[in-house]
């Protein structure tokens, strides 16, 4: 006989909408764990930028999948990679479980993003372009898989945090 399931609650949206730091105090917030798909991958396989670079965004995408499906089997809060939800296996594997869409401005997003390391804004165009274009084409996905939405453009991330936590609690 097995336990109860874990808490799971997916974190989805763009490149810069704050999945990763809204993830880690949601967590905190419901006292479990916190799981960043991205950063696994990178652990185990290497930097991103260099998985594209050497396997191309095919082969990223599988261990995407793979690490997507991972982290949901194992509980917690789950911060996923913004081009996760082009598949429709994750997609699948997201809907079996409670979902925050994070949306942000283009205006945020801009100064969020300019640090670099993203292989899906390189290249000779401007990021902001390439960043609008990537979020029309995914924006479909991301509200198909979601339960909720939430901006993080203008308020504070901890409040952000509170309030997805009392949504997930809610949930249960």
């Amino acid at each position: 006989m097995s336990g109860p399931e874990p808490l799971t609650l997916a974190l989805v949206g763009p490149m810069g909408a704050g999945k990763t730091s809204v993830g880690r105090r949601v967590a905190k917030k419901l006292q479990v764990p916190f799981i960043d798909t991205d950063r696994r991958i990178v652990v185990e396989h290497g930097p991103i930028p260099e998985l594209f670079t050497a396997y191309g965004e095919e082969h990223f995408r599988a261990l995407e999948r793979a690490a997507v499906a991972q982290a949901l089997a194992e509980g917690g809060v789950v911060s996923v990679g913004g081009g996760a939800v082009t598949s429709a296996e994750t997609r699948e594997l997201l809907r079996r479980h409670p979902v925050v869409l994070l949306t942000v401005s283009p205006e945020t997003v801009a100064r969020r993003i300019s640090g670099g390391g993203r292989p899906m804004l390189a290249g000779g165009e401007d990021p902001m372009v390439r960043w609008n274009e990537i979020y029309e084409q995914r924006r479909g996905w991301y509200e198909e898989v979601a339960d909720a939405t939430f901006d993080t453009s203008r308020r504070p991330m901890h409040r952000i945090a509170e309030e997805i936590a009392a949504w997930r609690r809610e949930q249960a």
